[in-house]
């Protein structure tokens, strides 16, 4: 069984191919998010201590032998890297994952969010200039600085894909990257 970890950037497409390997692997699928936030409606409001998101994400991998987890766990997640057979890192121009960020907002919270009247307004603009700040921001935020970092220390496979596929092709290469490790 593999275990596999998928990061990047919000919106550059973590979770959708966290969920397409976990389908043609048929393996469970995992999202930090899941973890690193309590559940509230709206959601994304209240992060979750560190310990309680280790002990959850910990007890949640170690019920199955092998598994996807796609999502940001730098610093954090770091006691599962011996874990991991296999780190796939993503990055596409900020441009476009920023598009891809509004038209999930959109759908979410409907074309209103952009009216400061929207109840959810200042959340949304603070949400997309996080997210903004993705390509230009220091190791001391979820960055691609951090990421890059954070790779770097890694004793295992990284697989890279640093430009804009289908979900298809990106599957393809990371099976085809797990092959190579495993020839």
């Amino acid at each position: 069984m593999s275990r596999i970890h998928i990061l990047g950037a919000s919106g550059s497409g973590t979770t959708t191919l966290g969920a397409a390997l976990a389908g043609r692997l048929a393996l469970p699928h995992f999202d930090t998010d899941d973890f690193f936030w309590e559940k509230t409606a709206p959601p994304y409001q209240h992060i979750r201590g560190r310990e309680e998101r280790q002990r959850l994400l910990g007890e949640a991998l170690a019920e199955h032998p092998g598994w996807v987890l796609s999502g940001s766990l730098c610093g954090w997640g770091d006691f599962l890297i011996p874990q991991m057979d296999i780190v796939v890192f993503l990055w596409i121009p900020p441009d476009v994952r920023l598009q891809r960020l509004r038209d999930r907002e959109y759908a979410r919270y409907g074309k209103g969010i952009d009216d400061s009247a929207h109840p959810s307004y200042q959340t949304h603009v603070a949400f997309l200039d996080w997210a903004a700040q993705y390509d230009t921001g220091g190791p001391e935020m979820r960055s691609l600085a951090m990421h890059r970092e954070w790779l770097r220390k890694l004793p295992g496979h990284v697989v890279r894909i640093e430009e804009v596929v289908s979900v298809a092709e990106s599957v393809s290469r990371v099976l085809g990257a797990m092959g190579e490790q495993h020839g």
